[in-house]
């Protein structure tokens, strides 16, 4: 394993936690904007540094007045929106632990995220509260936004369970605790359940300070934020390097192509974060003759799509994990294209060809070959803390000698730069979430008639790649086994995992010990694609 921060030692964040930043903020620019928000319809509402922070404060006071105290997790059940950023850093202040999940997240899921993180209460839109009242069960009490992005309430909500009640006098911050958990997330790994990331406060600031050096922000800088709250990039990459620098960051409730150029017109966005699909979106409007873009960055440096949009794309690689980018590109060396950069001076990249032998005595990986990606940080500061209840995956997650695996694999090129190879062959990117192929499998092998089955990625020309599932069915399966397939996956997975085809076959593909050769599926699927481009 590797060294995991312990309170006596020094480091950068020594007697800070997260509220310390934001605090500093709003005492050194307290009428700079810091979070402006961009609804579809209706007018937008800006939040100074002053404002967030007196307003977060109340929350943190409406949270322990209803009983949440130090150490509490607290489901966050959101869509972008204002309270979604009010309410993790309201947690923050308590000491309290902001659970933040995918809000497109099927009931089983949601049941699983409340109950495997012991959730007390939820915060979550009118859409939403039925759902989390039925499936998680053990929560004390729930509250609701107002903000719903233009959808309707699946029913009223009651006086006592708006969000509006979280008010209440600004209790006593804690003293700064770094060491103390902040947050987790929910990543898709290769487990049949995603793993719950838990960082530290010292992480949160780590992710911070880091991604505002990496991307050279600037408080001038004007961060539009389109990508999930409930996700590391928007999280991390994109709001709490704002705060680091004492930028704006203007929050969309999603992306839309058609509203990118006039919000960015608006409000002179000078950053964003962007994933394949949302560049391929954009390559169908017109770009206008003159916008305030100086950098955008993605998972690839100089993309061919940056003359189209007059801008320089800045390359990383990073993971919920890591916090912050591991590996990036130089704003003042360049890379080839398509390149994801070198690897960051904050933390000790290998590239190796079996993650099984010690980095020291394995066989270096010369330039032009690839390899398994390992990472080397420090656990609470560099690298997340753990797997929340769940040791064994914390463990397995990192090398006998301490580097983290990271499940992917890279290409190091002549010049020293890397470039992304492949994926883990069992986890799939849609639209750019992660999704592991035995989440969507364990669902279809519950299924009734279902004897074998195996799920892999299909490109997809706008959302990256989409899961198709190969199922042999069992002896004297009924009728309509595919149909009821689709059902079950609708039932219990968020849309974004679920298959996008059902095949039905008489075998599958076996390699050595009788797994099946998920490798001559993606042939099958690659095949079939080249011949119908023709």
């Amino acid at each position: 394993m590797p060294p995991q921060l312990s309170r006596t030692d020094l480091h950068p964040f020594n007697r800070l936690d997260v509220p310390t930043l934001l605090a500093h903020r709003a005492a050194t620019r307290p009428d700079h904007p810091f979070i402006v928000w961009e609804p579809f319809e209706g007018q937008s509402e800006t939040w100074t540094y002053a404002r967030f922070h007196h307003q977060v404060g109340r929350i943190a006071g409406g949270l322990a007045r209803r009983g949440v105290v130090a150490g509490d997790r607290v489901l966050i059940h959101l869509d972008n929106c204002p309270e979604t950023l009010l309410a993790w850093y309201a947690c923050g202040w308590l000491g309290a632990v902001a659970v933040t999940t995918n809000a497109r997240a099927a009931d089983d899921e949601l049941a699983y995220y409340a109950e495997h993180c012991g959730a007390v209460a939820a915060i979550t839109q009118p859409r939403f509260a039925e759902r989390v009242a039925a499936h998680c069960r053990h929560l004390r009490w729930l509250v609701v936004t107002a903000t719903d992005n233009g959808a309707p309430p699946a029913l009223p909500v009651e006086p006592g369970q708006r969000f509006e009640t979280l008010d209440a006098e600004a209790p006593p911050r804690r003293a700064p605790d770094p060491l103390a958990p902040c947050s987790v997330q929910y990543t898709s790994g290769t487990t049949s359940r995603p793993k719950a990331v838990l960082w530290t406060h010292a992480n949160a600031l780590w992710g911070a300070r880091i991604n505002a050096a990496h991307e050279d922000l600037q408080p001038s800088d004007v961060h539009l934020v389109h990508l999930p709250l409930f996700h590391t990039n928007a999280q991390a990459y994109s709001v709490l390097a704002t705060l680091w620098a004492g930028g704006t960051a203007v929050v969309l409730p999603r992306f839309s192509a058609s509203r990118f150029w006039p919000v960015s017109i608006k409000h002179g966005c000078t950053w964003v974060s962007m994933i394949p699909f949302c560049i391929k979106a954009l390559m169908t409007l017109e770009v206008p003759a003159a916008h305030p873009y100086r950098r955008w960055g993605a998972a690839a440096c100089d993309l061919p799509t940056d003359p189209h949009f007059r801008v320089r794309t800045m390359g990383w690689w990073g993971m919920t994990e890591t916090i912050t980018h591991g590996i990036v590109s130089d704003l003042h060396w360049p890379s080839p294209s398509l390149a994801i950069g070198r690897p960051a001076p904050e933390y000790g990249i290998a590239i190796v060809d079996d993650d099984e032998v010690p980095v020291a005595q394995a066989r270096a990986v010369e330039p032009g070959g690839s390899g398994q990606l390992l990472v080397r940080g420090v656990r609470g500061l560099s690298l997340f803390q753990e797997y929340l209840g769940n040791a064994a995956a914390t463990e397995s997650s990192f090398t006998a000698d301490g580097w983290f695996r990271t499940g992917d694999r890279v290409d190091l090129l002549g010049d020293g730069s890397i470039r992304f190879g492949d994926r883990t062959k069992d986890m799939l990117k849609v639209g750019g979430e992660n999704v592991a192929a035995s989440e969507i499998e364990r669902v279809i092998a519950t299924v009734a008639g279902v004897h074998e089955c195996a799920v892999v990625a299909r490109k997809h020309r706008m959302l990256d790649e989409v899961p198709v599932v190969f199922v042999l069915p069992a002896a004297g399966a009924p009728p309509g086994l595919a149909d009821r397939i689709s059902a079950a996956c609708a039932a219990q997975l968020a849309d974004f995992k679920r298959p996008h085809e059902v095949r039905l076959v008489s075998a599958l593909p076996r390699s050595t010990l009788e797994k099946i050769a998920k490798a001559e599926l993606r042939k099958l699927l690659a095949a079939e694609d080249a011949q119908a481009r023709g």
